[in-house]
C-alpha cells in the first residue's frame, strides 16, 4: 500500500491571513516553493516542514494528513 501525504498548508496559512509571499519570506524560501508545495508538486524537506508548521503556529503532524493512495 502507498500512503500519500496530503498537506494541509493552504487551509492553515489562509486561516491566519497570511499570503504565500509572506509565508515564504519567513522560511526563507521562493513564493514558487510555497506554491508548489501546496499543489503537491514539490514535497519540502523535513527543515522546511518544521520551518512551515513553526510559522502558522502548529506541528509538523498537523501539516499532513496520510491517506491511502488509489492505484
Amino acid at each position: 500500500m502507498v500512503i500519500k501525504l496530503q498537506n494541509h498548508i493552504r487551509e492553515l496559512r489562509k486561516s491566519i491571513k497570511l499570503s504565500q509571499e509572506e509565508l515564504a519570506k519567513r522560511c526563507k524560501v521562493s513564493r514558487q516553493t510555497i506554491n508548489a508545495i501546496e499543489n503537491d508538486k514539490y514535497d519540502p524537506t523535513l527543515q522546511l516542514a518544521f520551518d512551515i508548521a513553526s510559522v502558522l503556529n502548529t506541528t509538523v503532524d498537523e501539516l499532513f494528513v496520510s491517506q491511502p493512495k488509489k492505484k
